[in-house]
């Protein structure tokens, strides 16, 4: 005996709204803990290095010109992990925070269009990261008051042995900066000097013009 069968669909509203939810559930995006194991592996390691040679900020900017292929996480996005417990560090193991003001979107275009004044850090060689040889240096700039006729000192940083060179400066212009390096140059010669990397401010654009040595400026607003 043969009966006729309906198929009756009925819907539970839920049913349907758990099933929504877990279907939502399943696909979010993936945190960038989850999507960079790799860089928050060789981050931590770096950060519990001693002595230290990277920063939050420095060993991004590494990772990302080192690994052009791969996702690497923003600076400020690896500070919120650090916060929230998501990571074997916590804020004493790290350099100083960077101060970071939210600026107006008015600001935003002037910010990103900062005039790089030489050869970027991101062209310097990676050995020179490994500290292996002498002669690659850091310089900077130490002011007073921010008045460019007042007297300031340049600094110099030899990277492997921490060896310095200070001198002083009448005033800190672009060309009282680049007499004030050709000065070192001569004095302590120039072939002990492979390269000295400067931050972006404007007090160094002449820097790139001298002779003798390489000259690398760090990105723009990453002193």
């Amino acid at each position: 005996m043969i009966t006729n069968r309906r198929l009756v669909i009925k819907y539970f509203a839920d049913t349907g709204a758990a099933i929504y939810e877990r279907n939502r559930a399943l696909c979010h995006p993936r945190a960038r803990l989850e999507q960079c194991p790799d860089f928050y592996k060789q981050l931590v390691a770096a950060l519990h290095q001693r002595p230290r040679i990277y920063s939050v900020d420095t060993f991004v900017h590494w990772y990302k010109s080192a690994f052009t292929d791969r996702l690497c996480p923003s600076t400020l996005t690896v500070y919120r992990d650090i916060d929230n417990g998501r990571l074997a560090l916590n804020n004493v193991d790290l350099p100083m925070k960077l101060r970071r003001r939210v600026k107006q979107s008015g600001n935003a275009h002037s910010r990103l269009n900062k005039k790089v004044l030489g050869p970027s850090i991101e062209n310097r060689p990676s050995s020179i990261e490994e500290r292996i040889e002498i002669g690659h240096w850091e310089g900077n700039l130490v002011k007073g008051k921010k008045v460019e006729d007042e007297h300031a000192l340049m600094t110099l940083t030899e990277r492997k042995t921490r060896f310095e060179i200070i001198l002083k400066l009448p005033k800190f212009h672009a060309d009282t900066c680049l007499h004030g390096l050709e000065t070192i140059l001569a004095d302590y010669g120039a072939e002990h000097f492979k390269s000295i990397t400067f931050d972006n401010g404007s007090e160094f654009a002449q820097l790139a013009n001298i002779s003798g040595t390489e000259i690398y400026y760090d990105h723009p607003y990453s002193p």
